[in-house]
């Protein structure tokens, strides 16, 4: 599953926002993100304005890299769940499956229990949905790209002009 390229379609894309607004909601955060674990934003909830999305979305990736790695010198697959925890925000961080990570960033209005617990079903459901989706995937062969027949002659005359 970890190869599989993730393709999004709309009927998932709505329950996943609609899971993802939940838990905002349930776990009383301040925002959550769904990334890809290659660092691309998947969807998100809750007060983002003033966060760089793009960033966040890397460093989690990043974040969980580095964590695999620590995994691995201790002799385990890795760590599914990680917790930093700041003077005013928190962030809880799990992997769903192998491809795609949860955030959740909350402060003091909510704890971490809460939103442990919020996430744990959060989860099972996401799990659920990816899972539908690499199905999708695996089913459906990929249709060439339009651009395959472009040769880097066509190209560079394209530009020579």
């Amino acid at each position: 599953m970890a190869d599989t390229t993730l393709i999004m379609y709309e009927a998932e894309f709505k329950q996943i926002n609609e899971i993802i607004q939940r838990l905002n909601r349930e776990a009383n955060s301040k925002f959550v993100f769904l990334v890809d674990r290659n660092g691309q934003l998947i969807s998100s909830a809750g007060d983002t304005q003033n966060i760089d999305t793009t960033s966040l979305a890397s460093l989690t990736a990043g974040n969980i890299a580095a964590t695999g790695g620590l995994a691995k010198i201790l002799g385990e697959k890795e760590f599914s769940v990680l917790f930093h925890e700041g003077e005013r925000d928190n962030i809880h961080i799990s992997l769903i499956g192998d491809r795609v990570i949860l955030v959740v960033v909350f402060d003091n209005r909510s704890s971490l229990g809460l939103v442990r617990l919020r996430v744990k079903k959060a989860t099972d459901e996401l799990l659920n949905i990816f899972n539908r989706l690499f199905q999708k995937v695996e089913k459906e062969p990929l249709t060439e790209s339009p651009f395959a027949e472009i040769t880097d002659e066509d190209i560079d005359s394209l530009f020579s002009e």
